[in-house]
């Protein structure tokens, strides 16, 4: 097992074992599965989004239900194959009916988040709705950027984690554009945006 793998698989362990977080007392209670990330280790592109919802947690994998189909699409529609990126949620566990992740769950959960983004070291991040968007940004010194999703979405940024400068676009939630065909087409758009970047 290489070291990117081990160190993903010593994230995933801890987070099954996860105390202190009723997120987590619920998914055992449910029998469910937390969401830790799928994808290439060694992706150019990181899609991170906001929490599981249902059918991510009854299979363990992100982005598996509408949004996820629709978030396949919009990959094959630049051209992206879904197993050279890795996809993955600030939150790991589902939260009840759905609903936002609170402030206190994000604040448990990202750290989980920061060392993902380490180990793989990702040359874009890609955010899917705003609180994963407001979350790297603070994080990685864009916080005086900070505006509204409808302002920033498809908008590149140059970003800095830890080990170097990556390229952070963020993007609409796919499940937003479920019901809204104008969203869909705006969301098309900003992935011809991720393509350009991951093509230079």
């Amino acid at each position: 097992m290489d070291q990117k793998t081990e160190a993903l698989k010593h994230i995933k362990e801890e987070v099954i074992a996860l105390k202190g977080s009723a997120l987590a007392d619920e998914r055992r209670e449910n029998k469910t599965f937390p969401v830790i990330g799928e994808g290439s280790h060694d992706a150019d592109i990181m899609f991170i989004g906001e929490a599981p919802g249902e059918n991510e947690a009854k299979t363990g994998r992100p982005f598996v239900g509408r949004a996820g189909q629709f978030l396949n699409e919009l990959l094959d529609s630049v051209g992206i194959p879904r197993d050279t990126v890795y996809i993955t949620n600030i939150v790991k566990d589902r939260p009840p009916k759905n609903r936002d992740p609170l402030p206190d769950e994000i604040e448990l959960y990202a750290p989980f988040l920061d060392r993902q983004i380490e180990i793989i070291k990702p040359k874009v991040i890609a955010t899917l709705g705003r609180f994963s968007m407001i979350y790297i940004m603070n994080r990685y010194g864009l916080s005086l950027e900070v505006e509204p999703i409808s302002a920033l979405h498809g908008k590149v940024f140059d970003a800095e984690p830890p080990y170097g400068k990556v390229k952070f676009v963020p993007l609409f939630h796919p499940a937003a554009a479920i019901y809204n065909q104008a969203l869909k087409e705006t969301l098309k758009e900003d992935f011809k945006v991720l393509k350009t970047i991951i093509d230079k």
